[in-house]
């Protein structure tokens, strides 16, 4: 690492206040511009990012017009928080549903997402329901879930729709708590044996469309992605077991399309993305890219011809504490994230010595000295729910130019791990109605 790339970083870096502070997202303002704003975390257990991300998206929403907040989680989860902030009813089959209690439960119950809940529940409060702010999952894990939501919304508006539904997703009944297990059966058999039945199911349930959602157009809307994911998730549990990226682009994949629906049906919507860096930093310039995987990131800059409707926004450390397992399905521990490695792009940032700051990178006059200094590939790392520091250097770091994947990095040289609710249970107030999602 030479100085004259930290001296770069350190001239143009902006030191960011206090997160809790109205300062902090006006930083952010000038991003405010986009349509679709993708907030990324360097790793899914770390307080500063899940706080950074609620502060600049509580921007977004109150001075720039957002109305959608779509993070990297499961459909039906983040639907029942969706109609918990803009206080829609919940279905009675839906009351007793415990959210993201899966495997990994502090990604997203935990006190940093709560807080941003409770904000959302009182800000939507004040505003007339067409003009409220949606939360919704862009991920493909709810199999099952998403199943149960399809078959009892047509209970309620289409019983004999209802009575082929059960039919053609009974296929997959088998491998409901175990989805993966359908991807090598499948293997086995040679043949998609559930593939035909979803599919068309999904194709009955839009022929319907008219029908069905002049009556109730949320609850039809919220079926409509169910069914999608059912469809996209039956796919993507056979692509595991094929090895490549197959997998990997199909899950991106569902992603952008669930936010591109996202924005058709809202026209004119704004829209923040919450999602780990290796999803919402452009693929096309990390080693991923040369394995042949894309990312939602990289699909949301191809979607917007004008590159200005689209900002991307990572963050990252250099050391402190983090929410992780020792592998899938393992409880979580708080485990402490190694100083960062000299090779890498977060050296360069802790040797400037600045503790917390903003980067601009986009490509501007302005920023042309530091995109120069940061243009050659480096290191970056990469922390998921799983950490393995005594192997992190294979697990957890992938060579990249950050200039080119993403528009701007949030940078805390220091961070400590989210207070996940399996450690830090949740408040009074609002958190003890029973609507609450959290409510244990």
């Amino acid at each position: 690492m030479s100085q004259h790339v930290v001296d770069a970083v350190k001239a143009a870096a902006q030191t960011l206040p206090p997160i809790d502070t109205p300062e902090f997202g006006q930083l952010f303002d000038s991003f405010g511009k986009a349509r679709v704003v993708l907030i990324g975390d360097a790793s899914h257990g770390t307080s500063e990012f899940y706080r950074a991300r609620a502060a600049i998206t509580k921007r977004l929403i109150e001075k720039h017009g957002f109305t959608t907040v779509a993070i990297e989680a499961d459909w039906p989860d983040a639907r029942s928080i969706d109609r918990f902030v803009r206080r829609q009813p919940t279905p009675a089959a839906l009351k007793d549903e415990k959210i993201f209690d899966h495997f990994p439960r502090w990604m997203w119950r935990n006190v940093e997402v709560q807080d941003f809940i409770d904000w959302l529940r009182v800000h939507n409060e004040r505003l007339d329901p067409p003009n409220r702010t949606g939360f919704y999952g862009l991920d493909l894990y709810s199999m099952g879930a998403s199943i149960r939501a399809v078959i009892d919304y047509l209970d309620r508006a289409d019983p004999d729709t209802a009575a082929i539904a059960r039919e053609r997703y009974g296929c997959l009944l088998p491998w409901v708590e175990e989805p993966a297990h359908y991807g090598r059966a499948a293997l086995n058999k040679g043949y998609a044996p559930c593939e035909a039945g979803v599919v068309q199911m999904l194709r009955d349930l839009l022929a319907q469309r008219m029908d069905l959602a002049a009556t109730d157009p949320s609850a039809f809307t919220d079926a409509e992605f169910n069914a999608r994911v059912v469809r996209d998730a039956e796919k993507y549990y056979r692509s595991m077991y094929y090895g490549g990226a197959e997998s990997w682009n199909l899950r991106d994949g569902h992603m952008f399309a669930t936010l591109a629906r996202l924005l058709k049906l809202n026209p004119g919507s704004k829209a923040v993305v919450w999602a780990h860096n290796s999803h919402v930093g452009d693929a096309r310039h990390t080693e991923m890219g040369r394995k042949g995987e894309h990312n939602i990131g990289q699909l949301v800059r191809e979607h917007f011809a004008d590159p200005t409707q689209v900002a991307i926004i990572g963050c990252g450390t250099h050391a402190g504490t983090v929410a992780a397992a020792d592998d899938w399905g393992m409880p979580m521990r708080i485990k402490t994230v190694k100083e960062s490695r000299e090779d890498s792009y977060e050296r360069v940032m802790h040797a400037t010595g600045v503790p917390a700051f903003l980067l601009d990178l986009r490509d501007t006059p302005e920023n042309a000295a530091v995109r120069q200094a940061l243009g050659q590939q480096r290191r970056e790392r990469f922390i998921g729910v799983i950490y393995r520091p005594q192997t992190e250097l294979g697990s957890h770091y992938a060579k990249a130019i950050l200039p080119k994947q993403m528009d701007a990095l949030v940078w805390f040289d220091r961070t400590k791990a989210v207070e996940a609710f399996e450690t830090a249970q949740p408040r009074g107030d609002l958190s003890m109605e029973e609507t609450y999602p959290f409510g244990l």
